[in-house]
Order: C-alpha cells, then sequence, then structure tokens
C-alpha cells in the first residue's frame, strides 16, 4: 500500500505546486512521472534495506539466484525512476519500468496464491489493481513523451522544408 500512496501523495504535491505557480510542475505528465518516481525510488530501495529478506522471498523457487535476482530489479526500478526525471530518457524509463512491472508481476502472484501474502494489500485483488494502475500510469507517461516527440520531430522536418 505504501507504494500506492507515495505515488498518489507525490503526484498530487506536484499538481498542487503546478497550481499554486511553479509553471514547469503545471502540466500532468510532469506530475505524474514524479509520482511514479518517487514510488520507484521507494520500492527499489527496500529492494536493498528494510523489506530484503521478504521481497527475496517472493521470488518464485523456480528462478535461480533469487538474491541477484532482487538486486537487479532494485537497480531497474532506481534507474527507471532516475530516468523519468530526465527528458531526454522518460519515454525508456517508462517503457523499460511497464516491462519491468510485467516481468515482476509473477511474484505478486506466487506469494497471493501460496498464501505468502503478509498483509491484506498483498492478496490477489489488490495487488493486481495496484500493478495494473501503475502499469497504466507508466504506459501513460510512455505514451504521451513518445507522442510529443513525434510531433515535435514532424513539426520541425515540415517547417525545415518550407
Amino acid at each position: 500500500m505504501e507504494p500506492l500512496i507515495v505515488l498518489v501523495v507525490v503526484t498530487f504535491a506536484i499538481l498542487i505546486a503546478g497550481v499554486a505557480g511553479v509553471s514547469r510542475l503545471r502540466p500532468w505528465p510532469v506530475a505524474l512521472r514524479g509520482g511514479l518516481a518517487a514510488m520507484f525510488i521507494l520500492t527499489g530501495s527496500v529492494h536493498f534495506v528494510y523489506m530484503r529478506t521478504e521481497i527475496i522471498s517472493m521470488v518464485p523457487p523456480i528462478l535461480p539466484y533469487p538474491a541477484l535476482i532482487v538486486t537487479i530489479t532494485g537497480v531497474l526500478e532506481l534507474a527507471g525512476a532516475i530516468g523519468l526525471l530526465w527528458r531526454h530518457t522518460v519515454t525508456w524509463a517508462a517503457s523499460g519500468l511497464s516491462l519491468l512491472l510485467i516481468a515482476m508481476f509473477p511474484a505478486n502472484l506466487y506469494i497471493a496464491i501460496n498464501g505468502l501474502a503478509t498483509s491484506p494489500e498483498d492478496e490477489l485483488i489488490p495487488r493486481t489493481l495496484m500493478q495494473i494502475l501503475f502499469l497504466t500510469v507508466s504506459l501513460a507517461i510512455w505514451m504521451f513523451y513518445r507522442r510529443h516527440r513525434f510531433v515535435r520531430k514532424h513539426v520541425n522536418d515540415f517547417e525545415q522544408s518550407k
């Protein structure tokens, strides 16, 4: 539940700052980028501290080297969070994080189905709904910046051909 709270609170805080006059924070995609980045900083950091043992136990036993998998996914989450904050890498970061969310979903299924959930939000339905929301946010960011990059490129090409 903490990742969802961080996503919502940070997104709204950035939106409020935009409305209050910080013009760079006014567009909704900027707020979503900030909220999602904060969420992945939280989730990526717990791969190394606080919940590392619990996260390692979420890795299905069929996969080898669960500690290494948790380390790699933690690094990818942190790198993706940083990438969301830099406009030049936002499409790569959002698409990579989307793929990571899809790839890690079986671990969420594993804990829910095998009774390893430690809280009500780790049960199958709430966890699935949260994952769908996180994936939707990352895909919305990816689509927005991909479309704007495409439009900007073609407008520039059109203006140069005049």
